[in-house]
């Protein structure tokens, strides 16, 4: 029987839902709510297997962008995924923001970079088993590039413009739509039995939220 997986990414204002079957991606739903997802997200999950005649306990496992991004938007995606999975017994897939990104690349190196606001920019490198090469970090974005390793490395974004003649290398705009990305990564993982228990997963904050740090001050 084939495996099917719902994937979801709420961790901008730019969302995305994906249903997935094996390799095949069934559908892919660009969603924008600058004011969350909390008041949607789970009439539009309802609606997109409604199109397609499946039912929630036909879904195999969930999978979720992890971050980094809003931190209200990571942590509403993986709470739906989380509750979805407990409520019919299904595994969860946490997939980064940064190596959905790199799902998109062509190159042996994949350098992706988000914004991640105060001048500064979430960034990693993948190669092209979208295996890590150089771990997730924010910093600011002249110092990133200074630290990447040499060879011929492709730059992947979504929504952020690297600035002209800070790099030579080619620039990839993937779409802002990252859930068909994440249920792909997810559905190998699935296979290669990597799905994990609900209560086991967490949120990619890269850095911690303002909250932490004023409490820590």
């Amino acid at each position: 029987m084939n495996r099917r997986i719902l994937a979801i990414d709420t961790t901008s204002e730019f969302g995305s839902l994906a249903l997935l079957e094996e390799k095949q991606l069934l559908e892919e739903v660009s969603l924008h709510s600058p004011d969350g997802f909390a008041h949607i997200l789970f009439e539009q999950i309802e609606q997109l297997l409604a199109r397609h005649q499946i039912a929630l306990r036909q879904i195999d496992a969930f999978a979720s962008a992890s971050g980094p991004g809003s931190f209200t938007g990571v942590r509403i995606g993986l709470t739906a995924v989380k509750g979805l999975a407990e409520a019919t017994g299904r595994k969860v897939v946490a997939v980064s923001n940064l190596q959905a990104l790199a799902w998109f690349g062509t190159r042996g190196l994949r350098a992706t970079v988000l914004d991640a606001r105060r001048g500064e920019v979430f960034g990693a490198v993948y190669d092209m088993a979208l295996q890590s090469v150089c771990d997730e970090v924010v910093m600011k974005l002249p110092a990133w590039l200074a630290t990447l390793p040499d060879g011929d490395i492709e730059f992947i974004t979504a929504g952020f413009s690297i600035p002209a003649g800070l790099i030579r290398d080619p620039l990839l705009e993937a779409p802002r739509a990252l859930a068909g990305a994440i249920g792909s990564i997810a559905m190998t993982r699935l296979a290669a039995g990597l799905a994990q228990d609900p209560a086991s997963i967490d949120a990619n904050y890269v850095r911690r939220s303002d909250a932490e740090l004023m409490w820590k001050e």
